[in-house]
Protein backbone atom coordinates (compact mmCIF):
# COMPACT_ATOMS: atom_id res chain seq x y z
CA UNK A 1 0.00 0.00 0.00
CA UNK A 2 1.42 3.35 -1.11
CA UNK A 3 1.92 6.20 1.60
CA UNK A 4 -0.87 8.25 -0.16
CA UNK A 5 -3.58 5.07 -0.32
CA UNK A 6 -2.02 4.61 3.89
CA UNK A 7 -2.91 8.46 4.81
CA UNK A 8 -6.45 8.59 2.81
CA UNK A 9 -7.16 4.89 4.76
CA UNK A 10 -7.19 6.56 7.88
CA UNK A 11 -10.05 9.37 6.70
CA UNK A 12 -13.73 7.55 7.46
CA UNK A 13 -16.37 8.09 5.54
CA UNK A 14 -14.44 7.98 1.91
CA UNK A 15 -15.99 5.71 -1.31
CA UNK A 16 -13.47 4.86 -3.71
CA UNK A 17 -12.53 2.25 -5.98
CA UNK A 18 -9.91 0.70 -3.52
CA UNK A 19 -12.73 0.15 -0.88
CA UNK A 20 -15.42 -0.50 -3.14
CA UNK A 21 -16.04 -2.42 -6.48
CA UNK A 22 -18.42 -1.14 -9.17
CA UNK A 23 -21.70 -2.84 -8.10
CA UNK A 24 -21.22 -1.02 -4.53
CA UNK A 25 -20.40 2.32 -6.07
CA UNK A 26 -23.92 2.42 -8.28
CA UNK A 27 -25.47 1.26 -5.01
CA UNK A 28 -24.62 4.29 -3.27
CA UNK A 29 -25.25 6.17 -6.28
CA UNK A 30 -28.84 4.99 -6.58
CA UNK A 31 -29.76 5.40 -2.73
CA UNK A 32 -28.83 9.42 -3.57
CA UNK A 33 -30.89 9.46 -6.38
CA UNK A 34 -34.59 10.10 -5.79
CA UNK A 35 -37.82 10.88 -7.65
CA UNK A 36 -38.95 13.88 -5.73
CA UNK A 37 -36.47 16.04 -3.57
CA UNK A 38 -37.48 18.64 -0.43
CA UNK A 39 -37.20 22.19 -1.62
CA UNK A 40 -34.71 22.70 1.72
CA UNK A 41 -32.32 19.76 0.42
CA UNK A 42 -32.18 21.12 -3.25
CA UNK A 43 -32.11 24.85 -2.70
CA UNK A 44 -31.15 25.05 1.50
CA UNK A 45 -27.83 26.10 1.79
CA UNK A 46 -26.55 26.86 -1.99
CA UNK A 47 -28.81 27.94 -5.23
CA UNK A 48 -26.89 26.97 -8.64
CA UNK A 49 -28.66 28.26 -11.97
CA UNK A 50 -27.23 27.51 -15.30
CA UNK A 51 -27.99 28.40 -19.07
CA UNK A 52 -26.92 28.31 -22.41
CA UNK A 53 -26.80 31.81 -24.15
CA UNK A 54 -26.29 31.91 -28.10
CA UNK A 55 -23.20 34.79 -27.99
CA UNK A 56 -19.77 34.89 -27.92
CA UNK A 57 -17.99 33.77 -24.42
CA UNK A 58 -16.17 36.77 -24.71
CA UNK A 59 -18.85 39.16 -25.59
CA UNK A 60 -20.51 37.71 -22.63
CA UNK A 61 -18.14 38.18 -19.88
CA UNK A 62 -17.14 41.77 -21.31
CA UNK A 63 -21.23 42.66 -20.18
CA UNK A 64 -21.57 40.99 -17.14
CA UNK A 65 -17.68 42.33 -15.42
CA UNK A 66 -19.45 45.75 -16.38
CA UNK A 67 -21.89 46.18 -13.35
CA UNK A 68 -23.78 49.01 -14.63
CA UNK A 69 -25.73 46.31 -16.84
CA UNK A 70 -27.23 45.05 -13.44
CA UNK A 71 -29.84 47.58 -14.14
CA UNK A 72 -30.88 46.13 -17.65
CA UNK A 73 -31.17 42.03 -16.64
CA UNK A 74 -32.09 42.13 -12.88
CA UNK A 75 -35.48 42.44 -12.13
CA UNK A 76 -34.93 45.26 -9.47
CA UNK A 77 -32.00 46.63 -9.35
CA UNK A 78 -31.74 50.44 -10.69
CA UNK A 79 -30.01 53.70 -10.44
CA UNK A 80 -26.31 52.69 -10.17
CA UNK A 81 -23.70 55.73 -9.35
CA UNK A 82 -20.07 55.53 -7.93
CA UNK A 83 -19.99 55.61 -3.81
CA UNK A 84 -17.21 57.25 -3.40
CA UNK A 85 -14.96 54.48 -2.39
CA UNK A 86 -13.13 53.37 -5.72
CA UNK A 87 -14.51 50.54 -7.87
CA UNK A 88 -17.84 50.34 -5.07
CA UNK A 89 -21.59 51.33 -7.10
CA UNK A 90 -24.63 52.04 -4.91
CA UNK A 91 -28.10 51.75 -6.32
CA UNK A 92 -31.48 51.00 -5.29
CA UNK A 93 -33.01 47.16 -5.23
CA UNK A 94 -36.47 48.35 -6.00
CA UNK A 95 -37.43 44.96 -4.59
CA UNK A 96 -38.12 46.86 -1.13
CA UNK A 97 -38.92 50.32 -1.25
CA UNK A 98 -35.88 52.81 -0.27
CA UNK A 99 -33.40 50.32 -0.12
CA UNK A 100 -29.60 50.49 -1.19
CA UNK A 101 -27.60 47.99 -2.50
CA UNK A 102 -23.61 48.32 -2.57
CA UNK A 103 -21.83 46.43 -5.33
CA UNK A 104 -18.20 45.93 -6.16
CA UNK A 105 -17.62 43.53 -9.24
CA UNK A 106 -14.41 41.39 -9.14
CA UNK A 107 -13.89 40.07 -12.59
CA UNK A 108 -11.11 37.40 -13.99
CA UNK A 109 -10.82 37.54 -17.74
CA UNK A 110 -8.79 34.53 -18.00
CA UNK A 111 -11.23 32.08 -15.52
CA UNK A 112 -14.27 34.41 -17.10
CA UNK A 113 -15.36 34.53 -13.43
CA UNK A 114 -17.45 37.37 -12.50
CA UNK A 115 -18.16 37.69 -8.84
CA UNK A 116 -20.93 40.81 -7.54
CA UNK A 117 -19.82 41.47 -3.99
CA UNK A 118 -23.39 43.05 -2.48
CA UNK A 119 -24.79 43.91 0.68
CA UNK A 120 -28.26 45.65 1.37
CA UNK A 121 -28.23 49.20 3.80
CA UNK A 122 -24.13 49.43 3.99
CA UNK A 123 -21.07 48.92 2.00
CA UNK A 124 -18.20 47.88 4.40
CA UNK A 125 -19.02 44.38 4.22
CA UNK A 126 -20.29 43.15 1.00
CA UNK A 127 -21.65 39.78 2.02
CA UNK A 128 -23.78 38.73 -0.61
CA UNK A 129 -22.03 37.09 -3.32
CA UNK A 130 -23.13 36.50 -6.85
CA UNK A 131 -20.54 33.45 -8.39
CA UNK A 132 -20.77 33.70 -12.07
CA UNK A 133 -18.48 32.01 -14.59
CA UNK A 134 -18.93 32.11 -18.60
CA UNK A 135 -17.98 28.58 -20.12
CA UNK A 136 -17.66 28.98 -23.77
CA UNK A 137 -20.08 26.49 -25.72
CA UNK A 138 -17.81 24.96 -27.83
CA UNK A 139 -15.51 23.25 -25.26
CA UNK A 140 -18.77 21.74 -23.23
CA UNK A 141 -21.64 22.16 -25.80
CA UNK A 142 -19.50 21.39 -28.85
CA UNK A 143 -21.38 24.24 -30.21
CA UNK A 144 -21.14 28.37 -30.97
CA UNK A 145 -22.30 30.44 -27.93
CA UNK A 146 -21.99 30.38 -23.94
CA UNK A 147 -22.52 28.50 -20.74
CA UNK A 148 -23.29 30.73 -17.83
CA UNK A 149 -23.56 29.49 -14.22
CA UNK A 150 -24.65 31.46 -11.34
CA UNK A 151 -24.48 30.07 -7.30
CA UNK A 152 -25.25 31.79 -4.30
CA UNK A 153 -24.27 30.81 -1.61
CA UNK A 154 -26.86 31.03 1.80
CA UNK A 155 -24.39 33.38 4.18
CA UNK A 156 -25.32 33.46 7.56
CA UNK A 157 -26.56 37.12 7.12
CA UNK A 158 -29.18 36.05 5.04
CA UNK A 159 -31.01 34.76 8.27
CA UNK A 160 -30.23 37.72 10.44
CA UNK A 161 -29.81 41.32 9.49
CA UNK A 162 -26.45 42.11 10.76
CA UNK A 163 -27.10 45.56 10.70
CA UNK A 164 -30.99 46.61 11.45
CA UNK A 165 -30.17 50.20 12.43
CA UNK A 166 -29.38 50.85 9.19
CA UNK A 167 -32.79 49.22 7.44
CA UNK A 168 -34.83 52.79 6.55
CA UNK A 169 -37.83 51.55 8.40
CA UNK A 170 -37.52 49.18 11.04
CA UNK A 171 -40.51 46.93 9.16
CA UNK A 172 -38.84 46.95 5.80
CA UNK A 173 -38.71 42.48 4.88
CA UNK A 174 -35.28 41.44 4.87
CA UNK A 175 -33.58 40.10 2.16
CA UNK A 176 -33.11 36.38 3.44
CA UNK A 177 -36.62 36.37 3.69
CA UNK A 178 -36.67 35.98 -0.24
CA UNK A 179 -34.13 33.25 0.03
CA UNK A 180 -37.11 30.57 -0.77
CA UNK A 181 -37.39 32.22 -4.15
CA UNK A 182 -33.92 32.57 -5.00
CA UNK A 183 -33.99 29.62 -7.39
CA UNK A 184 -37.18 31.02 -9.17
CA UNK A 185 -36.18 34.86 -9.44
CA UNK A 186 -32.64 33.82 -10.05
CA UNK A 187 -34.04 31.80 -13.29
CA UNK A 188 -36.30 34.90 -14.25
CA UNK A 189 -33.09 37.19 -14.46
CA UNK A 190 -31.08 34.25 -16.27
CA UNK A 191 -33.98 34.51 -19.01
CA UNK A 192 -33.96 38.47 -19.43
CA UNK A 193 -29.72 38.30 -19.45
CA UNK A 194 -30.28 35.29 -22.10
CA UNK A 195 -32.86 37.70 -24.16
CA UNK A 196 -30.62 40.93 -24.10
CA UNK A 197 -27.73 38.93 -25.16
CA UNK A 198 -29.02 36.79 -28.08
CA UNK A 199 -31.11 39.97 -29.10
CA UNK A 200 -27.93 42.85 -29.60
CA UNK A 201 -25.63 39.75 -30.96
CA UNK A 202 -28.51 38.46 -33.85
CA UNK A 203 -29.13 41.71 -34.72
CA UNK A 204 -25.26 42.77 -34.89
CA UNK A 205 -25.52 45.41 -32.34
CA UNK A 206 -23.26 46.42 -29.38
CA UNK A 207 -23.50 43.50 -26.78
CA UNK A 208 -22.33 46.09 -24.14
CA UNK A 209 -23.66 50.16 -23.43
CA UNK A 210 -22.40 52.54 -21.49
CA UNK A 211 -23.51 53.22 -18.35
CA UNK A 212 -26.18 55.77 -17.53
CA UNK A 213 -24.67 57.96 -14.88
CA UNK A 214 -20.85 58.68 -14.61
CA UNK A 215 -20.77 60.51 -11.85
CA UNK A 216 -22.29 60.13 -8.16
CA UNK A 217 -25.13 62.42 -7.54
Amino acid sequence: MSEESSTLADIPGLIRIENADKQELTAHCMELTHAVYPHHQVYGQYCTIHEYVDCPPEQVYDYLRQGHHLEEWTCSLRDFAPSGTPGLWVGHDRLEDDTRIYCEVVANPEAMTVDYHCSWDQGEKLWMIYLMRVVPARLVLDKPGSVITWTNCRHPYYDTNPHPEKAPRSDRPWVGDYWDLFYAGHTLEMNNLKAILEHRHRGGLPVSVAPARAVAR
